[in-house]
């Protein structure tokens, strides 16, 4: 089996890494905080000791890191996962990032031998611990085929999208319907709430209709039991959005509803709220209506 590198263990990568080694792959991990390393090693994986470190000891490098700036950063960047590139050396970037860093980061591992992809996931904390995450993957046919096994290991849904870049387009998309949904879930439960019906009863009597989704089985549970655990952080959300708005500038795509929830998403951050999970997008709507979704005492 292949030597998997990752590097980039928070709230997804450190569970992503874990299922790699259920499913019997020898590990070698990094991250700049120690907490993550040294319980991951405490499982049976190696410890790196920087990205090069990481890159010269694997078959395949995994990046799973916050935004653009990190990836280059930790891929291209002195002491970098390049700086240890080989013929054969496989690099995944699994972050969400903006497209355009994609295509460029791709573009610097063609020129030193290096294959790459770009493999954004979706699914959250829960699906990066039961291994049922959502893969989008940009690259090339014969590289996904050779990383398949590995995507299997940490997701149910792995798709090739397209070439390099394609995988944070789709992501993005993806991006955008979860956040414009997730507001309009806050909209009809806090109108619910105000108008006194319960919450809770609205939800389970829309569920099953056209209303019904991922995202509101998912996220209307946790906003009733008023639970803002970060499965995905606002902060993190408010980023796709962004990289979503500049790709649509660049391609002359209006996204005027998208556009609308990035306000709220940086009227929270202002609020202090970015390290909430993003079904929290909820309470930019309640304070306006000054009103709390949750069922009646």
């Amino acid at each position: 089996m292949a030597k998997i590198g990752f590097i980039g263990l928070g709230i997804m990568g450190k569970p992503m890494s874990r299922n790699l080694m259920k499913a019997g792959y020898e590990l070698v991990v990094y991250d700049i905080r120690p907490e993550p390393v040294e319980e991951l090693v405490a499982e049976g994986a190696g410890r790196g000791s920087s990205a090069r470190d990481v890159a010269e000891r694997s078959d395949i490098v995994i990046t799973m890191l916050p935004d653009g700036p990190e990836v280059e950063q930790v891929i291209l960047g002195p002491d970098g996962v390049l700086e240890a590139a080989r013929p054969g050396l496989i690099v995944v970037d699994m972050s969400s990032i903006s497209p355009v860093v994609a295509q460029k980061v791709g573009e610097e591992c063609k020129e030193r031998g290096v294959e790459f992809l770009d493999a954004p996931v979706s699914g959250g904390e829960p699906g990066a611990i039961n291994a049922t995450l959502a893969i989008m993957v940009g690259g090339e046919q014969a590289t996904f085929e050779k990383v398949l096994p590995v995507f299997q290991a940490m997701g149910k849904t792995i798709t090739l999208t397209g070439p390099v870049g394609s995988g944070n387009v789709t992501k993005l998309a993806n991006q955008i319907i979860v956040a414009v949904n997730i507001a309009a879930v806050g909209e009809a439960l806090a109108l619910a709430t105000k108008a006194g019906v319960n919450p809770e009863v609205v939800f389970n009597a829309i569920k099953g209709g056209l209303a019904g989704s991922a995202v509101l089985n998912a996220k209307a549970p946790m906003i009733i039991s008023r639970n803002f655990k970060p499965g995905f952080r606002i902060r993190l959300h408010h980023k796709d959005l962004r990289n979503a708005l500049k790709a649509a500038e660049s391609l002359n795509v209006p996204l005027p509803v998208t556009s609308l929830v990035q306000q709220m998403l940086t009227a929270l951050l202002n609020e202090g709220e970015g390290e909430l999970d993003h079904s929290g997008i909820v309470r930019f709507t309640e304070r306006l209506a000054k009103v709390e979704i949750a069922p009646p005492a």
